[in-house]
C-alpha cells in the first residue's frame, strides 16, 4: 500500500510522507466503498486521516473552538487566548504575509478562522487559517500538489548513513508556509476580533502563503527548492525530498526535507554544519542538533547502528483503544484467518471506531512495523462496512503489539550488508475475488527499508503467473532505488531478488512468448528488461525459507517468528 499524509499538524501522526493532496473533504459512502475495493493510495490517505493523534484527550475539543467560544471563557482565560492570537498576527506581520488594502470590487474575498490548541507544555497556541475550500480553481489557485519525502526514502537514507557512518544533524523551520511566495492575487477578510479600528471594511492582500490555502504547501516547496539551489544543492529526480550537495573530496551533504523538518548528513561534520548554518541564516529555524525524531519516528544511534521506533505513539494507541490490560497475542492475526465481507447494514459507530483503530495501525505499519503489514492491509479493505469481527481482529493486532511494544527497526552499519530483495505471492488467496496477494521487501544494512503487502490488480491464472507479477512489482521498486542511489554517485552491481517459484524466475530470465505468459499485462514484463540489463539478478530460495511469505498470509506462530527475525526488527528479551 502507498504512503499518505493529511495537512501537517505539530502534535499528530498526520505529518507523514507521501505527497498526497488535502483530505479535508469528506468522501461519500460510495467513494469509501470504491477506495476499499481498489486499495492503494486513496484508501491509505483516507484511513490515515482517521488515525489517533498524540494530543491529550482533554485538549481535543480545543481545536474545534471558534473565536466566539473564547468570549465565553473567564476573563483571565480570554486574555491568554487573545494574547496567543496577537502573537500569531505579529509573526504574520513580521513575515510580511499580508497588506491591509481596500476591498476589491472584482475579486472574491476568502474567509478565515482561528484554530486553537494547547501544547504539551500547557502553552496556548492560536493560528490564523484561511478557508481554502472557498478558493476558486483557475482564479485563486492552479496547481496544489506539493512533493514530500517518503517513509521508505527516509529509511533508505538512514540505513545508508549507518553503513557509511555519516554525521547527521536536524532542524525545523518555524512557520515554514509563511515563506511561500504567492503568484496569485488573493484577498482575505481581516481576522475575527482583530479588525483594525476604523478600517473594518478593508481586507488583507496576501503576498505570502497562509495555512489553509490550497497552494500553501506548493508555494513553500518552490521557495525552499530555489533556496537550496542557491546553496549549491541539486534536487534528485528520483525523489523530490532529497537534495544533494557535492564538492571535491569528502564535501558531500545530503538534505532530507519534509515540509518544515530537515535532516542534513554527510561524512564530513564540519562541511555538514557549515551548510546547515547557511540554511539557518536564510530561515528562522530551531536547531535540533543530533536528531532524536523525524516524521514521528524516534531515532536512536548506538555506535554504528541506527534504531527507529514509534513506541510512544504505539503506547498511546494501545491506551486509547482500551487495551492496556489485554492479554498479548503471538501473531498479528490467527493463522489462516480470512476477513469475510460484511453483508449487514452499516453500523456507523462501529465503522468510526474501526477506521480509527485501523488508521492508527496503518500509521505504525507504514513507519516501522513491517511485521503487521499483511494483517493491517487485509483488514483495511473492509473499512467501508466493517463487522464486529473485523473490529475484534483489529484489536487482536493491538494485542500482538502489546507483547512487542518495546521494539526497534535496526540498521547495523557494522554489518556491511548491501541491498537485497525478497518477494513472494499467495495465489488466489482471496476466496471471494480470487485475487492473489503480493508481498516483497528490500533490505539494507540488515534492516528493512521498504516493504509491500497488497492484493494484485488482476486475477492470476496460475501460481507462476502470480509470482511473476510479484517479481515484476519488486523489480520496479529495485529500479527506483538503483536510480536514487545512482544520483548520489553509487554504482551498483545487479541487485539480488529472491523468489521461491522456478517457473516465474524462468519466465523473467528467458523472455520468450509462450501460452502461460502471453496474456499477462505488458506492464509486468518489465522484469525481463531489468534482468536483461543486469539491474537485478534472480535467485531461487525454497518456499519454506522465504521471509517474504510473512507479507502474503497469516502464518502460524513458529513460522511467523522465524521470518520476523529476518526483518531487522529488534525485540528485547521477554517480548513475544
Amino acid at each position: 500500500m502507498g504512503e499518505a499524509p493529511r495537512p501537517p499538524q505539530p502534535d499528530t501522526p498526520d505529518h507523514v510522507p507521501g505527497g498526497f493532496p488535502d483530505t479535508s473533504a469528506t468522501p461519500s459512502e460510495e467513494d469509501v466503498q470504491k477506495m476499499c475495493e481498489e486499495g492503494g493510495a486513496n484508501l491509505v490517505r483516507f484511513l490515515m486521516g482517521k488515525a489517533l493523534t498524540t494530543r491529550e484527550p482533554q485538549y481535543e475539543s480545543v481545536r474545534n473552538w471558534s473565536y466566539k467560544d473564547i468570549a465565553r471563557l473567564p476573563q483571565a482565560e480570554q486574555k491568554l487566548w487573545r494574547l496567543a492570537c496577537q502573537e500569531e498576527l505579529n509573526v504574520l506581520r513580521k513575515r510580511k504575509v499580508f497588506e491591509l488594502v481596500d476591498r476589491p470590487r472584482d475579486r472574491k474575498v476568502i474567509k478565515n478562522r482561528w484554530v486553537f490548541d494547547v501544547k504539551s507544555d500547557g502553552r496556548k497556541k492560536a493560528r490564523l487559517v484561511a478557508k481554502g475550500f472557498s478558493q476558486v480553481e483557475g482564479l485563486d489557485f492552479d496547481q496544489v500538489f506539493s512533493p514530500v519525502v517518503r517513509f521508505e526514502t527516509v529509511r533508505l537514507m538512514l540505513a545508508l548513513a549507518a553503513l557509511e557512518n555519516w554525521y547527521i544533524t536536524g532542524l525545523d523551520v518555524r512557520s515554514a508556509y509563511l515563506y511561500g511566495k504567492l503568484d496569485e492575487e488573493i484577498y482575505m477578510e481581516q481576522p475575527e476580533g482583530f479588525a483594525v479600528p476604523g478600517q473594518e471594511r478593508k481586507v488583507l492582500r496576501l503576498w505570502h502563503a497562509l495555512y489553509g490555502l490550497k497552494q500553501a504547501g506548493l508555494a513553500w516547496w518552490r521557495t525552499l527548492d530555489e533556496s537550496l539551489k542557491e546553496l549549491g544543492f541539486e534536487r534528485l529526480k528520483s525523489e523530490a525530498g532529497i537534495f544533494f550537495y557535492k564538492k571535491k573530496g569528502t564535501n558531500i551533504v545530503i538534505g532530507i526535507i519534509y515540509v518544515d523538518d530537515a535532516l542534513f548528513c554527510g561524512p564530513n561534520k564540519a562541511v555538514v554544519d557549515a551548510i546547515k548554518a547557511q540554511f539557518m541564516r536564510k530561515w528562522e529555524c530551531r536547531d535540533l542538533g543530533e536528531p532524536n525524531e523525524f516524521l514521528r519516528m524516534r531515532i536512536t544511534r548506538k555506535g554504528r547502528a541506527i534504531h527507529l521506533d514509534q513506541c510512544a505513539y504505539l503506547q498511546k494507541v494501545i491506551e486509547r483503544c482500551g487495551m492496556l490490560n489485554a492479554k498479548s497475542a503471538s501473531t498479528p492475526l490467527p493463522a489462516g484467518y480470512y476477513a469475510a465481507k460484511n453483508t449487514e447494514p452499516v453500523d456507523v459507530d462501529l465503522r468510526s471506531r474501526f477506521q480509527t483503530v485501523i488508521g492508527s495501525l496503518l500509521y505504525l505499519m507504514l513507519g516501522t512495523r513491517p511485521d503487521i503489514a499483511f494483517a493491517v492491509t487485509h483488514l483495511s479493505r473492509h473499512a467501508a462496512n466493517p463487522s464486529q469481527d473485523h473490529l475484534n481482529k483489529a484489536l487482536y493486532i493491538c494485542r500482538y503489539l502489546i507483547g512487542t511494544s518495546t521494539y526497534s527497526l535496526v540498521y547495523n552499519g557494522g554489518s556491511g550488508a548491501g541491498l537485497i530483495a525478497c518477494t513472494d505471492s499467495d495465489w488466489g488467496s482471496d476466496p471471494t475475488s480470487r485475487l492473489s496477494q503480493t508481498g516483497f521487501y528490500l533490505k539494507l544494512a540488515d534492516g528493512l527499508i521498504s516493504w509491500t503487502s497488497r492484493a494484485q490488480k488482476t486475477i492470476a491464472y496460475s501460481s507462476t503467473e502470480a509470482e511473476y507479477m510479484a517479481l515484476s512489482d519488486c523489480a520496479r521498486q529495485v529500479t527506483w532505488i538503483r536510480s536514487l542511489l545512482g544520483e548520489l554517485g553509487y554504482k551498483l552491481k545487479a541487485i539480488l531478488i529472491c523468489g521461491d517459484n522456478q517457473g516465474s524466475i524462468f519466465m523473467a530470465s528467458n523472455p520468450v512468448t509462450e501460452p502461460r505468459s502471453k496474456h499477462i499485462d505488458i506492464r509486468y514484463h518489465g522484469i525481463c528488461e531489468s534482468v536483461a540489463k543486469g539491474n537485478v539478478e534472480l535467485f531461487f530460495i525454497d518456499g519454506a525459507e522465504n521471509p517474504a511469505d510473512l507479507l502474503t498470509k497469516n502464518l502460524p506462530r513458529e513460522k511467523f517468528a522465524k521470518f520476523r527475525a529476518q526483518l531487522g526488527l529488534l525485540f528485547p528479551s521477554g517480548s513475544i
